[in-house]
């Protein structure tokens, strides 16, 4: 099987941290009997400085023919915050209608948590974030703008349609993940009376068709308070765009930090991008102090995707061994090791790893 992935290395240590994530699903490609057609495009920071261009149409074209996208990072210092983040990551979402933002957060044997007594047992697991609408799809506009009198409206956009299909989702996860077989809704239910009344109505509805499993509801400030006292009450959660942004980045830290951090924006029936979630990281660019893992991790997650579960569980094994083994920390300038050397030894343990299982 031949596979054509687009790489997108993006900004700051995005090129960097890309770089051995490729590393690491060549060394799998030939114990797994698999090849790999890269195709590298120069989105970015750069791009829009020298040509004013973020994302050209034709690009998107050829985006929707690979098997799947492979991101770096977007973010520059000389851009103002907005322009790269709309015109390239929003954009790719909304154009390839990638409708599921999925972030895995898991505590490996070795790292560290700022949780006290929790440890690998206590953290796994997996939250389905709405991807598409939301506060994030760009409705609202400004009245009287840059006057005293200004006013800034910022609408949530919830379809039926949109939640239900993020919610079957996430109901298929659980049923499968073999884990606690529990869902959990993230919502607002007593303030945010109409668009969280949505969720929760088509979550009710929906639930009866997978008895298998367990539905909980959790406020979204509750949420945040229990993934840090009790983490392991969670399997899946699923939850709208804005409030799927905050608590992913609460499950970094609890997973022991961004280095670690990797996301799947996902089309089930398209084209699906994978990513560090870490940023692009400008004051440690071409320093090779970045941890490549979180980028090694969404590359792992691309294999997962593919089908290629045998191969994904060997770069697992990887990452698992070198933190358990190797890293002194996973902050960048402190693993002890540069990213390259990172990225060398996860390669190593995930072909041993794939080698020794039938």
């Amino acid at each position: 099987m031949t596979y054509r992935i687009a790489v997108l290395p993006g900004d700051g240590i995005g090129p960097e941290v890309v770089a051995e994530g490729v590393k690491v699903l060549q060394a799998v490609a030939a114990p797994a009997d698999l090849k790999y057609e890269f195709v590298y495009y120069d989105l970015g920071g750069e791009r829009y400085r020298r040509t004013g261009e973020t994302l050209p149409d034709s690009v998107v074209g050829e985006l929707k023919q690979f098997a799947a996208i492979y991101l770096g990072a977007i973010g520059h210092p000389e851009v103002k915050p907005g322009i790269l983040e709309k015109g390239i990551l929003l954009r790719l979402r909304f154009e390839l209608d990638q409708y599921i933002n999925l972030r895995p957060v898991v505590l490996y044997p070795g790292v560290e948590t700022p949780l006290k007594n929790k440890g690998p047992e206590d953290i796994n697991f997996v939250v389905v974030r709405e991807n598409t609408e939301g506060l994030y799809a760009g409705a609202g506009g400004f009245l009287r703008y840059n006057t005293p009198d200004e006013v800034a409206i910022q609408e949530s956009i919830n379809t039926r349609r949109g939640v239900d299909r993020c919610l079957k989702f996430a109901f298929e996860l659980a049923r499968k993940r073999n884990h606690k077989k529990k869902l959990t809704l993230v919502a607002k239910t007593n303030v945010l009376t109409y668009a969280s009344d949505l969720w929760f109505r088509a979550f009710e509805a929906m639930a009866p068709q997978y008895p298998e499993v367990t539905t909980d509801y959790a406020h979204v400030d509750a949420t945040c308070m229990w993934m840090v006292k009790n983490p392991e009450w969670f399997d899946v959660l699923v939850t709208d765009n804005m409030f799927g942004d905050i608590i992913t980045d609460l499950g970094a830290i609890v997973q022991g930090g961004l280095g670690l951090a990797a996301g799947g924006n996902l089309n089930p029936e398209g084209v699906s991008m994978f990513e560090p979630i870490g940023g692009s990281a400008p004051k440690y660019t071409g320093t090779q102090k970045a941890n490549p893992l979180a980028a090694i991790a969404a590359a792992q997650m691309l294999l997962e995707h593919l089908g290629e579960t045998k191969a994904a569980a060997a770069v697992e094994e990887g990452i698992k061994a070198v933190c358990a083994k190797h890293l002194k920390s996973m902050a960048a300038g402190r693993m002890g090791y540069t990213t390259s050397q990172v990225g060398d030894l996860v390669a190593q343990y995930a072909v041993a790893a794939f080698e020794s299982k039938p």
